[in-house]
């Protein structure tokens, strides 16, 4: 049985390994040729190819489960175009047995999708986000065109770039209001740097401009620096730095109770935190639904088409997945409903299939 598993497994990871080298080059051309069109004079060629490499990881997090579906089925083909699955079965080996050396790598996928998904994509797409919003961003002015707002108490907060670590900013831009819609005053500071070991950590805004609203007039003046003090710290603003599809697990469970906490709309948030902890689970009905679809109508089926039908397969899983998050989010459906939906639909064909089998 360990010669059985070792087969299945070397062939399952080797196809996995090559379908994710060929879909992750395909992601970041589109990529490279995406950020190249954003280029400027501080934003260079150079600096959008660095870019798309540090953003790799995230790329590879969110399509292993695919990347996991399509090698199921290429590497499990290419032992039933060679009856090594047919030779397994009469010696006696039962379906469910080969089904359960499958599940040995799957699992070893699961795991690494976890671990890049928490600890290793977030921190370089953190990196690369906070570097080409730097280099893009020219200091002197709000560019609205990159960046972020965040709401704090009366105060709506546009940030042209954070630092990786969130310690540090770039263009931040202020305005306050009277807890309605009434504008107060208005300001701009150049950066910004979290003071820590003060008795209260603050903010301290260096080159501020601001601008007040008295009556009918304004009243403008600038300082070298400033005091904020504001409910928004390093931690958080690193979390903040990137899109909810790019966050960490318990990133995106910080940022959700931060937005809960300011009277925000959280479930984007709380749909991408569901999404990401259920994505293993993603993984596991997908090579399931493959395995089956090997022992089924496919075995003996060409490479070509097998490829088609992962392709397929991936295709209508996205797509799902794509109609029910904004139906959720537009009908203030449960964010976890909508998370498992297509896993659950995605389960229940690999059981039809598996009842057929049998």
């Amino acid at each position: 049985m360990k010669r059985l598993d070792r087969l299945v497994r070397n062939s399952m990871i080797l196809a996995t390994a090559g379908a994710i080298v060929v879909i992750v080059c395909l992601d970041m051309t589109f990529s490279l040729i995406d950020q190249i069109q954003d280029t400027n004079e501080g934003y260079s060629t150079l600096d959008a190819m660095v870019f798309v490499l540090w953003t790799a990881p995230a790329s590879i997090h969110e399509l292993l489960p695919f990347a996991a579906l399509g090698g199921a089925l290429i590497g499990l083909g290419i032992l039933a175009s060679n009856n090594e699955l047919v030779v397994m079965q009469s010696a006696g080996v039962s379906v469910g047995r080969i089904v359960y050396a499958v599940l040995k790598p799957t699992l070893a996928i699961m795991l690494l999708g976890l671990l890049l998904g928490e600890y290793i994509a977030p921190p370089l797409e953190r990196e690369a986000q906070s570097n080409r919003a730097a280099l893009r961003s020219a200091g002197g002015a709000a560019d609205f065109e990159q960046g972020a707002w965040y709401k704090t108490g009366d105060e709506f907060v546009h940030i042209n770039a954070i630092s990786p670590d969130g310690a540090s900013l770039i263009g931040v831009s202020r305005y306050r209001t009277d807890g309605g819609r009434e504008l107060l005053a208005a300001s701009f500071a150049e950066t910004a740097e979290f003071v820590a070991d003060a008795a209260e950590p603050y903010w301290r805004l260096r080159e501020v401009r601001e601008s007040t609203l008295e009556g009918n007039r304004v009243v403008t003046g600038s300082r070298n620096e400033q005091e904020w003090q504001v409910d928004l710290s390093p931690d958080l603003l690193g979390v903040l730095l990137v899109e909810p599809d790019q966050q960490s697990i318990s990133g995106l469970y910080r940022m959700a109770g931060f937005l809960a906490g300011e009277g925000l709309d959280s479930a984007a948030h709380f749909l991408a935190f569901w999404k990401k902890l259920l994505q293993p689970l993603s993984t596991l009905v997908l090579v399931l639904v493959a395995v089956f679809f090997v022992f089924g109508p496919l075995r003996e089926a060409t490479m070509g088409y097998r490829v088609f039908v992962a392709l397929s397969v991936g295709l209508v899983f996205t797509i799902v997945q794509r109609v029910v998050e904004p139906v959720s989010l537009l009908f203030g459906l449960s964010p976890l409903l909508a998370a498992a939906t297509p896993i659950l639909l995605c389960a229940i064909l690999g059981w039809a299939l598996l009842r057929r089998i049998n």
